[in-house]
């Protein structure tokens, strides 16, 4: 059990609760999973369950006075306690209900350390709040953001709370986006990570007020972490009194800046 609370001990924590999670996301894979329907052609399946479960016992097992907000779970814990964890077990559920590999399992302490595992790679990209790291094969590289790909990773899931102001499939259409980058779209937050990890330029995504989300809470402390540009899709920082709509990550302030002058 880890003891101390320092943000790189908090940072294993999440690391060691994200390859949990993996673990049993990548075992039952390709299986025929149990569905949950949670409404508007959401679901969750047996895997998201059960890797959260796994995640869960290895946070009480190292963190016990922790609270944790999970996906699946809802919150558990005290509801006084001064810590809580933010658990995404499985983004991309529907990427893996139909044998697509790009999912992401999240991990993130709020306001501290956080790790992303991709179950398929076995790649876990982490922080201690300060510095971001990529882990594979039990060796650790510093994550260095680069736009050199030009590669834009862009959500279009509805719902779409930013419309008509702000739609995604828009900013596809605008010229300059197309002489400049090229889109993507992996439905899974672990195209945040690979912001941080110089695989994509940048990530834009609607998706309302994103300040404590479960699901992007992982990848934005390691994208910040790493250095990239972080704001919401009016450019104001997200946690600003829920101003921040959305999310645009950038490797770097030129690409940022072209994205912003293309969304305004």
């Amino acid at each position: 059990m880890i003891d101390s609370h320092t943000g790189s001990d908090d940072a294993e924590v999440a690391a060691a609760a994200a390859c949990a999670g993996a673990e049993v996301v990548r075992a039952l894979y390709g299986r025929r999973l149990a569905r949950i329907d949670k409404g508007a052609g959401d679901f969750a399946t047996a895997a998201d369950v059960e890797a959260e479960k796994r995640i869960l016992e290895v946070i009480r097992a190292a963190r016990p006075e922790d609270a944790v907000l999970g996906e699946e779970g809802g919150h558990q814990g005290a509801a006084e306690a001064e810590r809580q964890w933010l658990v995404d077990p499985l983004c991309g559920t529907l990427n893996y209900a139909v044998g697509n590999m790009l999912v992401a399992v999240n991990v993130a302490l709020r306001g501290g350390a956080a790790a992303v595992a991709d179950p398929f790679s076995g790649e876990v990209f982490l922080t201690d709040g300060e510095t971001a790291r990529v882990r594979g094969d039990g060796v650790d590289a510093e994550l260095v953001p680069s736009a050199a790909t030009r590669l834009v990773d862009v959500n279009l899931d509805p719902p779409f709370p930013g419309a008509p102001g702000f739609r995604a499939v828009d900013l596809l259409a605008r010229p300059g986006f197309a002489e400049r980058f090229r889109p993507r779209v992996v439905s899974t937050t672990l195209a945040l990570a690979w912001v941080a990890a110089g695989k994509r330029a940048a990530y834009v995504t609607d998706g309302g007020d994103l300040s404590g989300s479960v699901h992007f809470a992982a990848g934005i402390a390691v994208c910040r972490a790493a250095g990239c540009v972080v704001t919401g899709i009016d450019g104001v920082p997200i946690e600003q009194a829920g101003r921040g709509r959305g999310l645009v990550v950038a490797a770097d302030a030129e690409t940022h800046g072209l994205l912003m002058s293309m969304i305004r």
